[in-house]
């Protein structure tokens, strides 16, 4: 039975910033792949949101809709380092109310 605690995280961030990102996480967590780091998958999406009153937009104004192109970033971490990689999308991210996904998953080699 596995005993693992992995998490699974995934975040939307402009495309200037996603070298960033995954380079500060990196730096942050300890390797979940034995002999492997720097592992993420990332695919292209588009965000929307509109800015309500008070907001500080990094784009788009205040009561309009915006469409951005993003890059998705989806990478696993442990327990341990769960608190460290938060507080570094945090600190990389752009966006005033960045989306971040937490999602528990297994390592799924225990299962083996």
């Amino acid at each position: 039975m596995p005993t693992k605690q992995l998490f699974k995280i995934s975040v939307n961030i402009p495309e200037e910033f996603a070298d960033a990102l995954m380079d500060a996480v990196t730096a942050a967590m300890n390797p979940v792949f034995p002999n492997y780091d720097r592992v993420f998958a990332t695919s292209r999406v588009t965000g929307t949101w509109r800015p309500l009153p008070g907001a500080k937009p990094y784009d788009g104004s205040v009561g309009e809709i915006t469409k951005a192109e993003e890059i998705r970033i989806e990478f696993r971490t442990t327990e341990k380092d769960l608190s460290a990689v938060l507080r570094k999308i945090k600190e990389i991210h752009p966006y005033e109310e960045p989306v971040v996904d937490v999602d528990a998953a297994t390592d799924w080699n225990a299962w083996l």
